[in-house]
């Protein structure tokens, strides 16, 4: 009988430590694991080096001061191009940053997940990606062609954490939007991965909503699964939610000045998931008669 993985979000990161490297799946600001995000904020875990496809995630661990290292190919709120509060961390220099091209990162993260130390790829070559990079290297394939490949690290990870539209109690976890993303090989190149979504179903209703073809992650790579409605606010979790982009802009004014910023964190992120979620709700409802 397959076991029960259900967890609170605060039982993941009691799971994490300072010092971690840790992947956060999603894409920019599209379906990214907020609440997970939300609950590290409030830990004392610090000292990460994080792997993503970088959005809000991103800019709030940034903001909070708790990325060391940041292996991604961009940090983007898609509507906003570039996220405010990684901007501000490399303008002053609180952060490492590598840079990758975005198949070179996908292409670590398969190396990982197949436990190599490495995957050769065309991705990077004749590019400053190369150059930023000085510690990339190449390799001459053994064949015939003898073409020149860059040879792109494994992206090992500690945990990973991801958001999904439906998982089971299980660990079996499913898209229901236009994209996978990445977040399967998040998954398995992590020595652990816990799973949000925004409702955890039973498996045979995970077959009934969408097919076979759209169950993502598999329970054999999940750790914890958390049901989370909301969580991947304020971005977007099609066809659950599409992103917030009223309270994003407000959350980009909020970023350009120390005080709006300390007033935003006071109203939205000093309470729990709860108290969050409820703010939100009173935000719109200012929204709607302003």
């Amino acid at each position: 009988m397959s076991k029960d993985k259900t967890m609170t979000v605060e039982e993941v990161v009691g799971r994490l430590h300072s010092g971690m490297t840790i992947g956060i799946g999603g894409w920019g600001s599209r379906r990214k694991p907020m609440a997970l995000v939300r609950a590290l904020l409030r830990s004392d875990v610090t000292d990460l080096t994080v792997v993503s496809y970088g959005g809000p995630d991103v800019g709030l661990l940034a903001a909070a001061g708790k990325i060391r290292r940041l292996v991604a190919a961009f940090a983007t709120l898609d509507s906003v191009p570039l996220e405010p509060h990684f901007r501000a961390a490399r303008q002053r220099g609180t952060l490492e940053l590598v840079e990758l091209d975005e198949a070179m990162l996908m292409w670590g993260l398969t190396a990982a997940a197949h436990r190599l130390p490495f995957m050769p790829i065309r991705a990077g070559l004749a590019s400053d990606v190369m150059r930023v990079n000085p510690w990339l290297r190449t390799v001459t394939s053994p064949y015939g062609d003898a073409e020149e490949l860059v040879a792109v690290p494994a992206l090992r990870l500690d945990a990973a954490l991801v958001h999904l539209n439906r998982a089971d109690a299980h660990g079996n976890a499913q898209y229901l939007g236009p994209d996978p993303y990445f977040d399967d090989l998040f998954c398995e190149a992590a020595d652990s991965a816990y799973v949000s979504c925004e409702r955890i179903v039973g498996g045979a209703d995970l077959l009934k909503a969408a097919g076979p073809q759209s169950l993502l992650v598999k329970r054999a790579f999940v750790d914890g699964v958390v049901e989370a409605p909301n969580g991947a606010h304020f971005t977007s979790c099609a066809p659950d939610q599409e992103r917030d982009e009223a309270f994003q802009r407000a959350y980009v004014r909020a970023a350009g000045d120390p005080e709006s910023w300390a007033a935003f964190t006071e109203r939205f992120l000093s309470g729990d998931e709860q108290a969050y979620q409820a703010a939100v709700t009173a935000f719109h409802e200012e929204e709607e008669t302003a």
